[in-house]
């Protein structure tokens, strides 16, 4: 993560918030173990794997399964990643952890498009309400 965030902090965001900061903390986890693995230190690169792999896991577990054939997909692509992720540390393969990244850039990106979409249409949303209730209100006099 880019930033160090309390207890309290974390606990005034939303869960798309949380969601997000999962995203940049496991890319940021992956990119540490690239790094690493340049540099030898392979058991410091199992750890931040390990942390990455701990972060998929929580990812895949906060799925709401009630989204249909999107929530049923996207646990397919985390139990991939979570495999790729083991084999990426057996064999500190930096081609497995960059095809990690990727595929988690992919799914961080439209995570951030989704909420940037959904705060936008909030208000509009808001606005509708509004002129449906005002439409009703002048009808019932």
């Amino acid at each position: 993560m880019t930033t160090f965030l309390t207890n309290e902090a974390l606990h005034q965001k939303s869960p798309q918030e949380l969601t997000a900061l999962l995203y940049e903390a496991c890319l940021t986890n992956l990119e540490d173990a690239m790094a690493l693995i340049d540099q030898k230190e392979f058991t410091e690169a199992n750890e931040k794997l390990k942390k990455a792999s701990d972060i998929v896991h929580r990812l895949g577990t906060g799925i709401n399964y009630e989204a249909g054939i999107i929530a049923d997909q996207l646990d397919q692509v985390y139990n991939y990643l979570a495999d790729q992720l083991v084999e990426a540390n057996i064999r500190k393969d930096k081609n497995i952890i960059q095809e990690a990244i990727t595929i988690l850039e992919a799914l961080m990106s439209s995570w951030n498009e989704a909420m940037k979409s959904k705060k936008d249409s909030q208000p509009k949303m808001m606005k509708q309400k509004a002129n449906a209730y005002e439409s009703t209100a002048i009808y019932q006099d």
